[in-house]
This record gives C-alpha cells, sequence and structure tokens, in this order.
C-alpha cells in the first residue's frame, strides 16, 4: 500500500509549452518510488492520452462550476475516495517533486497527527522535457542552483495532509487565487500543525505564462478569483507560508522563528482586522507596514541560495 497519494488537475495539454511542462511533473512524481501512488483529476484535452501513456489513473468526473472551471472540493472528494494511502498530497501541475517531499510527509507524520504541509517554491525556466534517468533530482538541483529563483511566501504550490482532513471546502474554482490561501487558514483555525517545509523540501515551479486562462489574465485578475476571495471569507482570511506554526528542519518539526517578515505579517493582520479593510489611520498603517513586509521579502529573496535539500 502507498503511503502518499500525490493527486492534481492538470490544465489542457493544447498547448505545446503547457504540455511539456505537465509530463515532466508527472513524471517527476512518478520516479518518486513504490510508496506514492499518483491521480490525475478532471477529462481536460489531452489528459486521457498522457494518463493513458504514463500509466497513470485519472479520475473525469469531476465537478465544475458555471464557467466550467473544475472545483476544488470536488477534485479533493475525488482523489480521498480513490487513494489507498493515509497522506494526500496536491501539487499544481506545473511542479516537479524530489523524493525529499516523501521524507519530509514521513517525518511530519511521526511527529503529529492533524497537519497541513507548506513550503516555497523554486521558480525555473524549463522549455523541454527531463531526463528521469538515474541521478536526476541531482541535476535538477544544479539546474536550480545555476538558474532557478526561491519565489515569496505568497505562491503557495503543494500541501501534504492526512486523509481524514479538508472533506468540506468551500465551492472554489482551481487555478484561481484565494482557495491555496483559506486551505492554510482553515489548518491555522482548526489549530492543526501548519509546517514550513522550504528548509527541507525543494519543488521546483516550471515557469509559464498566462495564455491557457481567460484573456490572458493572470489568475489574480480574474473574476473567479475575486469569487474565490469572497466565499473564503475575504482578505483576512488569505493565509500565506508566512503564517505557518511549525517549520520542518533536519527532519525535526520546530517551532517557527520568528523573523521580520513574520512579525510584520503578524502587524498586518491585526491591523487588518477580522473584515480585512482596515479604515482610517489603521489603513494607513497597514498599507506602510504591508509595503514594508513585501520590501524586506524581497531582500531576503534576492540573498537566499539553494543549498541542497537542508538549509
Amino acid at each position: 500500500m502507498p503511503f502518499l497519494t500525490i493527486f492534481s488537475a492538470p490544465k489542457p495539454f493544447t498547448d505545446p509549452h503547457v504540455a511539456i511542462i505537465q509530463r515532466n511533473a508527472i513524471r517527476s512524481w512518478l520516479h518518486l518510488g513504490d510508496e506514492v501512488e499518483v491521480l490525475l483529476v478532471g477529462d481536460e484535452p489531452g489528459l486521457s492520452q498522457v494518463a493513458t501513456e504514463l500509466g497513470v489513473r485519472q479520475l473525469p468526473q469531476v465537478q465544475r462550476n458555471e464557467q466550467g472551471t473544475p472545483l476544488v472540493s470536488s477534485i479533493f472528494d475525488l482523489a480521498r475516495q480513490a487513494s489507498q494511502s493515509p497522506l494526500l498530497a496536491y501539487l499544481n501541475a506545473d511542479i516537479l517533486a524530489m523524493p525529499d517531499l516523501v521524507s519530509a510527509a514521513q517525518q511530519v507524520a511521526e511527529h503529529e497527527d492533524r497537519f497541513l504541509i507548506i513550503g516555497q517554491r523554486w521558480d525555473l525556466d524549463v522549455r523541454q522535457e527531463l531526463d528521469f534517468d538515474h541521478g536526476w533530482p541531482e541535476r535538477l538541483r544544479l539546474d536550480v542552483q545555476k538558474s532557478g529563483a526561491l519565489h515569496r511566501p505568497a505562491g503557495s504550490d503543494y500541501f501534504i495532509f492526512p486523509k481524514a482532513l479538508y472533506t468540506e471546502m468551500p465551492g472554489f474554482a482551481i487555478g484561481r487565487a484565494g482557495w491555496d490561501n483559506w486551505t492554510i487558514y482553515h489548518a491555522r483555525r482548526s489549530e492543526w500543525a501548519v509546517v514550513d517545509a522550504t528548509a527541507s523540501v525543494m519543488i521546483v515551479h516550471q515557469s509559464h505564462d498566462y495564455s491557457h486562462l481567460p484573456g490572458g489574465k493572470a489568475h489574480y485578475n480574474l473574476d473567479e478569483s475575486q469569487k474565490n476571495m469572497d466565499i473564503g471569507g475575504g482578505i483576512a482570511h488569505m493565509y500565506t507560508v508566512l503564517e505557518a506554526n511549525r517549520c520542518l528542519v533536519n527532519g525535526s518539526v520546530r517551532p517557527v522563528p520568528l523573523t521580520l517578515p513574520r512579525l510584520l505579517r503578524q502587524v498586518e493582520l491585526r491591523l487588518a482586522g477580522d473584515s480585512g479593510k482596515p479604515q482610517g489611520i489603521r489603513r494607513t498603517l497597514w498599507r506602510r507596514v504591508r509595503r514594508l513586509r513585501r520590501k524586506v521579502v524581497r531582500l531576503s529573496l534576492e540573498q537566499t541560495l539553494p543549498a541542497g535539500s537542508e538549509g
């Protein structure tokens, strides 16, 4: 029986570059060993052919919203019902994963019963199909060290959690902003361990444009993203990696250190209040703290270099 089920809802495989990076991602998951099973949710164009070619189980009967976008709740439910493992991991379909993802899941599961594992990604421009022969994780790490960049904490591209969690979710649209932030908020509100595994897991986002979205707009500019934020409770519930209350370092789950970005983020949330819409002097202070926090994060990212699976 597998220990971890990775599931995802890929985009259509009609765009040549999107097709390449999604095939790369799926193949990386398939190379994580017998402890991992992979499920692909949806019936987007080209998905059934890729699933058949790569020998991956497809779950096509996903529910959609009025715009035809798959619902996160349905994606999670289908994966839960089909999974044979105690842990689930949702990964965006452009994310390359390496064996440290599985190790992190095992290490956290030894320490915690109810948890959510998240972390920052590394961005890398990938234009060709990757070679997954022996030694591929080491080659990928070298590529990231040479040409990659650590993404800001606002991006969340993977979520690892026990199968019994997230059984009820609002009607979020996948691939739009907001649902991933709510996922972190819900875990914190539920008093689960929210584990930042950035120091122990290198996941790689293969960069792409937004031509696959309506009007070619970035996902956070779409009406469906605003709806996601609204049903998720508004900006006050849009949590990020900075809201993690644990971290995974050298195989140990620890309280997160109070760094300057985390401190500024706490002040920002307090100023925003429950509504997320401060007024008057609180709004002025909130905007100043927000700008300062983003500047501090940007400076810290510029000084960050990949150093293997721990750092």
